[in-house]
């Protein structure tokens, strides 16, 4: 409830009559104030006219006065700044470190927005707002997608900066990481990435003359050399790893980790190994090469890759399949340029301090396909529509981030279905 004070308060969204304080004197609220999200009062900066005195300073709302007094705000000088106390139920006076009475004001929610909150969080519905949709102008949607985009990027930059942290501000070792999380294709990009971080780029840069040398050290960090197979080219790989393993003192993982069960045989943990294996082979410093592409085709061109001659007659390790070139397709092509490429460039930008690289990263974003998946299609259902990849992206930040966490206090379209 106290969530939903906050809401109402910082939107005014309250009923259309004469506020007052609890001992009678006349509340404008000229500026609700800006929501403080760390230590101290609930809103700074707000400006409150009561009676005749304009008032600038914090404004506390509680569900309950009491809980100024269970929070001790009485005996914290930082919420002595307090213009004016907000309660859904007044059961107490409260005061300042000093003795100082505080104006407390009682705010009525709205049955209207209390019944709409109820429908959109306590419904046994993941989206119920979904049907809603149809109702908005598509220009307000297509503003809040922009903005959703944006928190995306703002997200995956973060992520990229912590990880550049941790390697000392190496680009290449970053880009190295992310690029072998994503060739998991979701099911499989955390233990993806657990590899990579196992197996530093340079040990793949000292050996990538040899390509059965990349593939040893990419299958054997995955565990997957553990085997006894009658098969020539796995025994030699074998051989390679047992003498790369010792050479870098490597430790493999665990393979059970990697999930095989109702994953498409062309997005199988070996076959995208190999895949790896071939871009690592074929570039030193990829990102370098990146950073300096001229178009999309280019950035594909790179990734477009066929590994060695003995996955076009396999998947795993342990059967044959029909002789097919196994070259990473081109919706592949397309999901990582979203997960990979767009990020680091956009990071890379934002961390350089120029933002050219960022309008290359959006561009990719605006030229490429949107994605398809069950999240895209669940809200192109309800009539959103998307135009590119940018759009997709947005809807994916959009469910994960306020649909799956009942965030609809803090989503536009949420606070549409509030205000109807």
């Amino acid at each position: 409830m106290e969530r939903l004070l906050h809401y109402v308060w910082k939107y005014k969204l309250y009923p259309a009559m004469p506020l007052l304080t609890t001992d009678g004197r006349p509340v404008s609220v000229i500026d609700p104030g800006t929501l403080n999200s760390d230590a101290g009062p609930d809103f700074f900066n707000a400006k409150i006219k009561i009676a005749d005195t304009l008032w600038v300073g914090s404004v506390e709302i509680h569900t309950r006065a009491s809980d100024w007094l269970v929070h001790r705000h009485d005996k914290d000088k930082a919420y002595d700044a307090v213009i004016l106390h907000v309660v859904e139920c007044v059961d107490c006076e409260v005061r300042r470190t000093d003795g100082e009475p505080i104006p407390q004001l009682k705010l009525i929610v709205p049955e209207a927005i209390v019944k709409n909150i109820d429908w959109l969080l306590y419904r046994e519905v993941a989206m119920p707002c979904l049907g809603y949709i149809p109702e908005i102008e598509p220009l307000y949607i297509s503003s809040w997608l922009d903005a959703l985009l944006g928190e995306r990027l703002e997200r995956k930059t973060a992520d990229i900066f912590r990880l550049l942290d941790l390697y000392g501000g190496d680009w290449n070792e970053v880009f190295y990481i992310t690029l072998t999380r994503n060739f998991g294709f979701g099911v499989n990009n955390d233990i993806f990435e657990r590899l990579a971080k196992s197996l530093p780029l340079r040990c793949i840069q000292k050996q990538r003359g040899s390509h059965s040398q990349v593939e040893a050290m990419l299958f054997g960090q995955a565990g997957m050399l553990d085997e006894t197979l009658d098969c020539p080219y796995y025994r030699l790989l074998q051989r390679e790893y047992r003498f790369l393993r010792h050479k870098f003192g490597l430790t493999s993982l665990d393979p059970s980790q990697f999930r095989s069960l109702r994953i498409r045989p062309v997005n199988f943990p070996c076959l995208k190994l190999a895949q790896l294996a071939a871009v690592w082979t074929q570039y030193d410093t990829l990102f370098s090469e990146i950073l300096t592409a001229g178009s999309i085709g280019q950035i594909k061109q790179y990734l477009r890759v066929s590994p060695s001659v003995y996955w076009e007659t396999h998947y795993n390790f342990r059967s044959v399949s029909a002789r097919k070139e196994k070259q990473v397709g081109e919706n592949s092509l397309c999901i990582l340029l979203i997960n990979t490429v767009v990020p680091v460039l956009f990071a890379y930008g934002v961390r350089s301090k120029q933002p050219e690289y960022c309008d290359r990263a959006i561009h990719i974003l605006e030229s490429l396909p949107p994605e398809k998946n069950a999240i895209v299609s669940g809200f192109t259902q309800a009539g959103i529509k998307t135009g590119h990849a940018g759009d997709s992206q947005a809807l994916v930040q959009l469910k994960r981030e306020y649909c799956e966490k009942k965030k609809c206090l803090y989503c536009r379209i949420g606070f549409r279905y509030l205000k109807r």
